[in-house]
């Protein structure tokens, strides 16, 4: 599984971006440059999961598709969108998170490592956190120590300056990107942790319980999907 071993993630040759950079006005509708820039000149699937980095139900979506992932990593342009609410009265993040200011952290954790390194290390770190046990995601020392066992070179690959060097998620490039991901959210809709979207759109929620998927909710039933829309984004 990917959870246990980089060396299973070794053929992951994607790097995903956060879709709250994106430029069009509806960003999960559009691959990033990386999506058009497979190594076979290919077009990926762009999959956005929408969740809560302290959620329990995001920690359910992100296991399902670790399996996902086993199958059909080199189809795909993997990313996360954070929900929250905007708040400029909160001093240290300017976002409301549900599971408090620690998830706001941890959701700048993750949000740094997709914008800094490739997508097998920031998956195999975020993967690591949920390991951890969700109350203590958002820890600056569980950051730390996911960086130094996933082999995410937390000082140099960018991720520490953009997080905060000290693990706090308080730097300014994180606080930004973290906004920026609430706003995205917010404006294309997703308001439930976990938020399955591919290729633009939403065909699943974990919301306690697996609703509105009509296509399924098993792994199988996501690879089944994503090979669809790969079929039909590289018909040509």
């Amino acid at each position: 599984m990917f959870t246990t071993s980089l060396t299973l993630l070794s053929y992951l040759v994607l790097s995903a971006t956060s879709p709250a950079l994106g430029a069009a006005s509806n960003p999960l509708a559009v691959q990033s440059d990386n999506a058009y820039e497979g190594s076979f000149g290919d077009v990926k699937v762009p999959v956005v999961l929408g969740v809560m980095s302290r959620c329990p139900d995001a920690i359910l979506c992100e296991t399902v598709f670790d399996r996902v992932l086993e199958k059909v990593a080199d189809k795909i342009d993997l990313s996360l969108t954070f929900i929250g609410t905007l708040n400029a009265s909160e001093p240290d993040f300017g976002v409301t998170c549900k599971h408090g200011p620690e998830e706001c952290a941890g959701n700048v954790h993750e949000l740094c490592a997709i914008k800094h390194v490739p997508t097998q290390r920031w998956w195999s770190f975020v993967q690591c956190l949920n390991f951890q046990g969700r109350n203590e995601i958002g820890k600056p020392e569980k950051a730390l120590q996911c960086a130094k066992t996933t082999e995410l070179d937390w000082e140099n690959s960018g991720v520490g300056a953009c997080a905060g060097l000290d693990g706090s998620g308080k730097a300014e490039e994180g606080v930004r990107l973290l906004q920026q991901s609430v706003t995205v959210a917010q404006e294309t809709g997703i308001e439930k942790s976990c938020t399955v979207i591919i290729n633009g759109k939403q065909v699943c929620i974990h919301d306690e319980t697996w609703k509105e998927c009509e296509g399924g909710h098993a792994p199988k039933d996501f690879i089944r999907q994503i090979e669809e829309e790969y079929n039909k984004l590289n018909r040509s």
